[in-house]
């Protein structure tokens, strides 16, 4: 993405008082306690075993490290995942 466009994006999303995560496609994570995981804007599951899920984001991947993990639900941007979750890691890749 261009400087200008960020920060066009950036002044948008200032002024609008919009959440960042809409304006710049960034994912929203919400952990309950150790035991569930809800990840929104995702671009899909790259990996998944019961110890370790890698989801593909719009920049890097988000890896997520566990014990009995499970997707209890996927859409095309949301994954709801129950287990042990032990580790969650933002993969940035450079743009």
């Amino acid at each position: 993405m261009s400087r200008i466009k960020k920060k066009l994006r950036k002044f948008t999303a200032n002024v609008l008082d919009l959440p960042k995560d809409v304006i710049f496609d960034l994912p929203r994570i919400t952990m309950i306690g150790n035991m569930q995981l809800y990840v929104e804007n995702h671009r899909g599951v790259v990996q998944f075993t019961t110890d370790k899920l890698t989801l593909k984001l719009s920049v890097g991947h988000l890896e997520i490290i566990g014990k009995d993990l499970v997707i209890r639900a996927i859409l095309s941007e949301e994954v709801f995942i129950e287990g042990v979750v032990e580790d969650v890691k933002y993969i940035q890749k450079d743009v």
